[in-house]
């Protein structure tokens, strides 16, 4: 199973990006997608997540960014407006998800190599 995350870059204060993450691999079940971030220095932290029946934002990003996912496709977006410099960091799909190969069908947690978001001021 691999989660491939794109959409990071560069961007001032007030703008918006777009992250995008797709799981592959042999997959029975997702049970959340979502992103984390991880600044210099800090924790890594839960940025949003989005389970079958509800969403998860961060205080701090409500009302900023949006989560969706598109199940068909396996993925999940999160949808960054009026970004702050604050924001920088590097951002990491994750998944909780039943891998086909496993054999055991016990929820394990992936993550993506991580894509990163500079706001500049």
């Amino acid at each position: 199973v691999q989660l491939q995350a794109s959409g990071g870059g560069l961007v001032q204060a007030g703008e918006s990006l777009k992250l995008s993450c797709s799981a592959s691999g042999s997959i029975v079940r997702i049970d959340a997608m979502g992103w984390y971030r991880q600044s210099p220095g800090k924790p890594r932290e839960l940025v949003a997540l989005v389970r079958s029946d509800d969403n998860q934002l961060a205080q701090s990003v409500k009302g900023r960014f949006t989560i969706s996912r598109d199940m068909g496709k396996k993925s999940v977006y999160l949808q960054m407006n009026d970004l702050k410099p604050e924001d920088t960091a590097v951002y990491y799909c994750y998944a909780a998800l039943v891998p086909g190969d496993s054999g055991s069908l016990l929820q394990s947690d992936y993550w993506g190599q991580g894509t990163k978001v500079t706001v500049s001021s």
